[in-house]
């Protein structure tokens, strides 16, 4: 009898051990290291990797070099990586309705104290098998850059690089749309294949477009939304010390998002130094141009999932 309960507490004992080891997860991030919306999701690898000791552990593989960043969703879907920063403008091909994080027009915190967050989650774990950790961008609006000015919300003969975030919206004011990935932008603004594109207030010196930019329309539009992202099946397998952790550098990191509304007016002076000229619509041309934002990207999800649209719309 004593043999028994000495070997079932040597098993329970191993059992605790191993549940408490430390776990390292592989990441990978949707954009270069050091740019914009690379910069929080650092900043959260180095929270956990410094208050995760003994518990857990980030490793970043890299960013676009590493995994495509339109192809960097299916990687998290399937496990290739563990946990990755993205966009889900890049992986509308496996939950089209993510592209509606952009029309929010409150915060992240406001989310989940309303309960937009949990339906959020759902749909990224029932459609993508990953769970929604994190949200990053609230505060940053999207503009257009052109290489050539415009004076009314009339994009007809202009061609424009689109991702999904702008595609409805641009194709309603007229643009003949062009996709590629942020990494080939330069060449294409160079070479005038482009005459423009769609990008946040952040980022655009970091990339180098300025160098070809002349132009941006103000007022900005939509929100950044650089998602915190991890595999379903691998969070599952988590301990609860290590989830709690993940959950509290989630807090962390969102917080920080009030800290964009000074950075942007940093990012739009530096714009200005480099000599991008503003093109201010205003009036019934801003009205338009902000209608035309939230309309056709509304009547876009809509046609996707009208279900989940009347949900985030009601929400947002």
């Amino acid at each position: 009898m004593k043999k028994t309960i000495a070997l079932g507490a040597l098993f329970a004992f191993a059992a605790t051990a191993a549940s408490a080891e430390e776990v390292t997860l592989k990441a990978a991030s949707a954009f270069a290291a050091g740019t914009a919306f690379a910069r929080p999701f650092e900043a959260f690898v180095d929270w956990i990797n410094e208050n995760g000791k003994g518990v857990l552990q980030i490793n970043v593989v890299g960013g676009p070099e590493a995994v495509p960043p339109f192809e960097l969703g299916n990687a998290v879907s399937t496990g290739v990586v563990d946990l990755a920063s993205n966009t889900a403008a890049f992986y509308t091909n496996l939950l089209p309705e993510g592209d509606a994080l952009k029309l929010a027009t409150n915060t992240i915190q406001d989310q989940r104290a309303n309960g937009c967050y949990d339906i959020i989650d759902e749909m990224h774990q029932s459609k993508m098998n990953v769970k929604y950790l994190a949200r990053t961008g609230d505060n940053i609006n999207f503009h257009l850059y052109l290489t050539k000015p415009i004076d009314k919300p009339d994009l007809n003969g202009l061609t424009i690089r689109t991702t999904p975030v702008y595609q409805a919206m641009f194709n309603a004011l007229g643009a003949n749309l062009v996709r590629t990935a942020p990494g080939e932008v330069y060449t294409a603004l160079e070479r005038g294949t482009i005459d423009g594109y769609g990008w946040p207030i952040q980022g655009v010196l970091d990339l180098g477009w300025d160098e070809q930019t002349k132009y941006r329309v103000d007022p900005g539009f939509y929100q950044v939304d650089v998602n915190v992202i991890v595999n379903l099946d691998k969070w599952n397998g988590l301990g609860d010390e290590q989830k709690a952790l993940l959950e509290q550098a989630a807090e962390w990191i969102e917080a920080k998002n009030a800290e964009n509304l000074e950075i942007n007016a940093k990012e739009a002076a530096a714009q200005s130094d480099a000599g991008i000229e503003v093109i201010a619509f205003e009036g019934e041309a801003r009205d338009a141009w902000l209608n035309a934002a939230q309309n056709e990207g509304w009547a876009a999800i809509a046609a996707i999932n009208a279900e989940a649209a009347e949900k985030l719309r009601a929400c947002f």
